[in-house]
């Protein structure tokens, strides 16, 4: 049975007649316009009550008029309660322009900064970037860290160095389960559990999975490190659309997402699908 009132923390919405998103332009089969109405058939026998955008990867100087964009989507789609924007904190304390922008849209709950495509490991070490940080506390806004499990290591010292903000791992961390492979992710994401500002996203599993062979059974014991690292009190449930799509449509993710956290109490689950979202992004 799926869930009630769930609050999916990791939604995504782009248009790339309106916007420029170059990374779609190798995966055609995303290559479209994915909007409000999309999302409402995708998720339409699942009771979806609230979701959280998330940024898209558009150009980075478009990133206020994806925001403004959204902004107007939300009568289409009154479950959109949040948003998780771009802003480009690598500009240290010239980035409070920037953050000053978000703070005046009250969607705007979070920041992202992708990481994931940076070369160097340690990118988010530099003290721009760790200056640029350490400003979100000042706005009241989460960090999303969307990166490479190899980086692991570098974005549990940037947690560390920064206590007064909450952060919240995208996607696991991305670890490598077409590899079928558990280290060293696993040892990464207890040293990074072990922080008390960081939380996780269920989500993103399947794309890290091969794309058509996954089963439950591949993403399990990666499933079960993340909730025995974080427990349930700082796990978020993500569907991660329209990307998943690449791997699996919603309700099988949901469903999957369903039957591994099966052992769970009701006041677990509800966590998990529901009220730890709407903490972390006061929603």
């Amino acid at each position: 049975m799926n869930p009630a009132n769930i609050v999916d923390a990791h939604v995504h919405l782009w248009n790339p007649a309106r916007l420029r998103y170059a990374w779609l332009d190798e995966l055609p089969a995303l290559n479209r316009a994915f909007l409000p109405a999309d999302f409402t058939a995708a998720s339409a026998k699942i009771s979806v009550r609230k979701m959280i955008f998330v940024e898209c990867g558009r150009e980075p100087a478009q990133a206020l008029a994806e925001v403004d964009w959204v902004c107007s989507l939300a009568k289409q789609l009154p479950s959109l309660r949040g948003i998780v924007a771009h802003a480009a904190l690598e500009k240290g304390r010239q980035a409070r322009v920037d953050l000053m922008l978000l703070a005046n849209r009250p969607l705007v709950k979070g920041v992202r900064r992708l990481l994931q495509a940076e070369a160097d490991e340690k990118f988010c070490l530099r003290r721009d970037f760790v200056a640029g940080v350490q400003m979100l506390a000042e706005f009241g806004f989460t960090f999303d860290l969307c990166l490479r499990h190899d980086q692991l290591p570098a974005v549990t010292e940037l947690v560390r160095r920064v206590p007064e903000v909450q952060f919240v791992l995208d996607h696991c961390g991305k670890p490598p389960v077409r590899a079928e492979k558990m280290a060293p992710w696993a040892t990464d994401i207890d040293a990074l559990a072990k922080l008390p500002n960081v939380s996780c996203k269920l989500s993103g599993l399947t794309t890290e999975a091969d794309w058509k062979l996954w089963r439950v059974e591949t993403l399990a014991p990666y499933v079960e490190t993340v909730l025995a690292a974080f427990g349930y009190d700082r796990v978020l449930f993500g569907g991660d659309w329209p990307v998943c799509t690449l791997a699996t449509d919603y309700a099988r993710w949901l469903e999957a997402v369903t039957r591994l956290t099966a052992a769970a109490t009701e006041k677990q689950r509800q966590k998990l699908f529901q009220t730890n979202a709407e903490k972390i992004y006061r929603i």
